[in-house]
């Protein structure tokens, strides 16, 4: 069965609260000025596949997850109760989480469909996401007085299954989840507390007393004229995922200028050559303002650094800015340029605490989406090496991809282990945009040889 025909029923358990198993303590813990901002008032999802595990009279093959995997929530949650409570919003639509221990909400589901059902290589948007995860997937949502964290655990005909899970951004970013979801599997393998405990330190992050930002955040800043986009409500998105083998992050890295080879990170590499083609596939007019805005993680980039165990957000922004006709009718370098410029002028000790500053100057605003093209770097976030008991996720990241994107690490069907790039473009722009990379492959990397003789081995997969 192909993944793109797959359809099938979860049969689901009415949804309960899971609390934790034992007392906590019932207390309100401000957010950090970072973690409260506008554009992370949404659930992210993140969803697991895990396959059977081995044979065995006292295996996890002979275990039910949906059992197992709740007790060992409940046991998590003793050390992660902020999450067990709900968000409230105070003057200056501040948040704060009050710890009223009410627990989040857990769905147990059975589906009559196998793993293998969903092809060999998943990547975003997962097939049938909306039978996998409690609740609709969106940017945006009220986050105030509703749980923080929603789980549904999905058993699979094959003896597999699914943990989605989607939690309010406000609580934590992608190593965040990362480090709570390694928390709940070291419980469930028998391990009396977390190996490394969580922490709060929300306070290291807030805006200070008087605000005083010292640089520049273009990232708040709107585009002019925002009507001027290519993508609007109600567009028909295609969604395609691409993928950059080692020959290809290679090729990137040759048709670098030479002062650059060395000095750029595969992430930058490929974030400049698909920004380009991006750009250029949405038919900006050439005096059009366009931006690049990526996710960047501040932890050990601080001074003083964030405590081991930190689980909040800490993410800042780096944001180029150019036109669309400088971007596309400029070499490659140009783009790679900009995109490593934007990166390194985040990366001081202070620009964290400026961002929380501005932030509360200008009431909390959500970053900048117009003519914008956003991507994380997800691979080194560790959400994918996950073990629950049943062994290394097959599949672990976001479900979807909307306007935003990811860097997500991937092994094809080939063996090749690369780096997998979920776009969503309305459907004439994705068949510009395929158009682009291919007229890109064959001009941006000398010599006038095929894509497998040069070894930029970019493909694409629905």
């Amino acid at each position: 069965m192909a993944s793109g025909s797959l359809a099938f029923v979860a049969r689901r358990s009415e949804p309960e609260l899971v609390a934790p198993s034992k007392p906590t303590p019932r207390e309100r813990k401000p957010l950090s000025d970072i973690d409260d901002q506008e554009s992370l008032r949404f659930y992210r999802s993140v969803i697991y596949f895990f396959r059977r595990g081995p044979a065995g009279a006292d295996s996890s093959s002979s275990k039910d997850p949906v059992g197992v995997l709740k007790r060992a929530l409940a046991d998590v949650l003793v050390f992660y109760y902020p999450i067990a409570g709900r968000i409230r919003e105070e003057a200056g639509r501040k948040l704060v989480v009050d710890c009223t221990g009410e627990g989040v909400v857990f769905v147990g589901a059975d589906a009559d469909v196998r793993l293998d059902d969903f092809g060999s290589t998943l990547t975003p948007p997962i097939p049938c996401t909306g039978e996998l995860l409690c609740l609709p997937e969106s940017s945006s949502a009220t986050v105030v007085d509703r749980p923080l964290l929603y789980i549904q655990v999905t058993r699979l005909a094959c003896g597999g299954f699914v943990f989605g899970l989607q939690i309010c951004h406000c609580l934590a970013d992608a190593p965040g989840v990362g480090q709570f979801m390694t928390a709940v599997g070291e419980l469930v393998r028998g391990a009396a507390a977390p190996s490394v405990r969580p922490v709060w330190a929300r306070e290291l992050l807030a805006a200070r007393s008087p605000l005083r930002p010292a640089y520049e955040h273009p990232e708040y800043e709107a585009v002019a004229d925002p009507g001027k986009d290519r993508i609007f409500p109600g567009d028909v998105m295609l969604h395609r995922p691409f993928f950059f083998c080692p020959a290809a992050i290679a090729a990137l890295r040759k048709a670098a200028p030479p002062q650059l080879r060395n000095r750029c990170s595969r992430f930058e590499l490929v974030a400049a050559f698909v920004w380009r083609c991006r750009t250029a596939a949405l038919v900006y007019d050439p005096s059009d303002e366009v931006r690049f805005l990526c996710v960047v993680n501040a932890r050990g980039k601080l001074r003083p650094p964030l405590p081991e165990g930190f689980y909040g957000n800490a993410l800042t922004f780096g944001t180029a800015v150019t036109t669309a006709g400088e971007l596309c009718e400029r070499p490659y370098g140009h783009a790679l340029e900009l995109v490593r410029k934007a990166k390194e002028r985040v990366m001081t000790d202070d620009y964290l605490q400026s961002a929380a500053d501005v932030l509360v100057a200008k009431g909390r605003p959500r970053f900048t989406t117009a003519r914008t093209y956003l991507v994380t770097d997800l691979t080194k976030a560790r959400l994918h090496d996950i073990d629950l008991g049943w062994g290394t996720a097959v599949y672990g990241a976001p479900a979807t991809t909307t306007l935003a994107t990811f860097h997500m690490p991937t092994t094809n069907a080939e063996g090749e282990e690369g780096i997998t790039v979920p776009i969503c473009l309305p459907v004439q722009a994705m068949e510009r945009f395929i158009t682009e990379m291919e007229w890109l492959e064959k001009t941006t990397f000398s010599g006038g040889v095929s894509e497998r003789s040069l070894g930029l081995g970019i493909s694409s997969r629905l």
